[in-house]
């Protein structure tokens, strides 16, 4: 179903020319959007459909630092400096709580794990507790026998509904031009480099372009023969009626995710579970995502044949700037949620809480999560287009990291020093020849 967000009005004035022009209207783009005009700098976000239409409002909204990838920890750290400061600086309530994150687990093979994580991610200047048995059974409560956990106490979780669309009227605020329903059907090139974008309301020039299109990045950045391999995965998710509190923040289990709603309902999903569509994009990058096909990382994910071979972010085929786009014969994507996954995630989550029995599914909704195959995000200046800029593929991670995403990206396109090394997210690294790193995460 269409979720529900806060709506986003447009800006009065279509500009014909600004400094930056991001494409998209998810978290890391508002969020660009908004450091780049915190800065001074004249900005232009056009987005196909509407402010957190796709992923960065369907997302569970965990806010973590625990159990990322260790190339992406430092981002994560800074991203929860800037969760604390948003809110303060925008004047509006992002949802976002430091109510803490906790893992349960009842496998001692996790356990040993998580705490080589853990003392790696020390050395970066994360902390988290690792928990044993009997703190794991004490914190989440229920009779199963958990082998231990992990608590990190100053993680989180926000509203994506209301934080994305704040983060964009934010953006407005300081001066950033922003406009929905206004697909980039093309990047203006000059020269052999970037001078604008062609939108469906026409031409903008800017010399400089940032692509945080999500799910749509890749088939967008295959017309300027740039590759950037993703594969999209189809992700369910639900929201229960209210009920007691069982957990302050957030909890993952084997079989159960959830976060506790500011309005005492709660988010839940199914750790792990998912769908890929077989399409021409997917054929196309399968060998770079053939190793983490085969991890414990995607054991849980099913292929599908169906009419996405033919149209939407994976499709293949090419169109003029003067002529409708595929990102305006989709404007939203939203795929049907898998009924299975809301029966299984319900039955667990009653299981574990049997206090919540009676509970029921207030509403469902599926989205599509935009994957690279080390689950690390692209974060890069094309070497071979200057001008154009890229950040995406966030794997899942965005809506957490999406400030401090903005924030990178703000510094790197206005060539600022920027607070973490780039380095983990270059493009480059998925050049022929180079080897897949597997992720680090827990």
């Amino acid at each position: 179903m269409r979720i529900k967000v806060d709506s986003v009005s447009d800006s009065s004035v279509f500009p014909t020319s600004v400094d930056v022009v991001v494409i998209g209207g998810g978290i890391v783009g508002t969020s660009t959007a908004y450091e780049l005009a915190k800065q001074g700098v004249s900005v232009a976000l056009f987005e196909k459909g509407v402010i957190a239409g796709e992923q960065s409002g369907r997302n569970w909204g965990w806010v973590r630092q625990q159990n990322r990838d260790l190339h992406e920890l430092p981002m994560a750290m800074r991203s929860l400096q800037r969760w604390d400061e948003l809110s303060g600086e925008i004047g509006m309530d992002l949802g976002f709580r430091r109510s803490g994150i906790l893992y349960g687990t009842l496998n001692e093979a996790d356990l040993a794990r998580w705490e080589k994580w853990g003392q790696q991610a020390k050395q970066i200047g994360f902390t988290s507790q690792l928990l044993s048995a009997r703190e794991a059974q004490e914190r989440i409560g229920d009779k199963t026998p958990w082998r231990g956990g992990v608590w990190s106490p100053t993680d989180g979780r926000a509203e994506p509904s209301q934080a994305v669309p704040a983060i964009a009227k934010g953006a407005q605020k300081l001066g950033a031009s922003i406009f929905q329903h206004c697909a980039v059907r093309a990047l203006d090139i000059s020269a052999g480099r970037v001078s604008g974008v062609w939108t469906e309301r026409g031409l903008v020039k800017a010399s400089r372009v940032i692509c945080c299109g999500g799910a749509w990045s890749s088939r967008f950045c295959r017309q300027y023969g740039v590759e950037l391999p993703a594969a999209n995965i189809l992700g369910t998710v639900f929201k229960t009626t209210a009920a007691p509190e069982v957990v302050k923040g957030c909890l993952s289990t084997p079989n159960l995710c959830l976060r506790r709603r500011l309005d005492g309902s709660y988010t839940v999903a199914v750790p792990g579970l998912g769908q890929i569509d077989l399409a021409p994009q997917n054929i196309r990058y399968a060998a770079k995502f053939y190793p983490m096909f085969r991890s414990k990382v995607a054991k849980k994910l099913k292929i599908r044949l169906n009419g996405s071979f033919f149209s939407g972010p994976e499709a293949s085929g090419s169109w003029s700037p003067d002529r409708p786009s595929p990102f305006e014969k989709i404007r939203v994507l939203d795929p049907t949620p898998d009924k299975r996954i809301i029966h299984d995630g319900l039955a667990e989550l009653i299981r574990v809480f049997p206090e919540l029995e009676g509970i029921k599914v207030d509403y469902a909704w599926a989205g599509w999560i935009d994957t690279t195959p080390d689950l690390v995000p692209v974060i890069d200046q094309v070497s071979q287009l200057p001008g154009m800029f890229i950040a995406s593929g966030f794997s899942g991670h965005g809506f957490a990291i999406g400030p401090g995403a903005g924030l990178m990206c703000a510094q790197m396109l206005t060539n600022k020093p920027v607070y973490t090394d780039l380095t983990p997210y270059r493009l480059s690294r998925f050049e022929k020849g180079n080897a897949i790193r597997q992720p680090q995460m827990m």
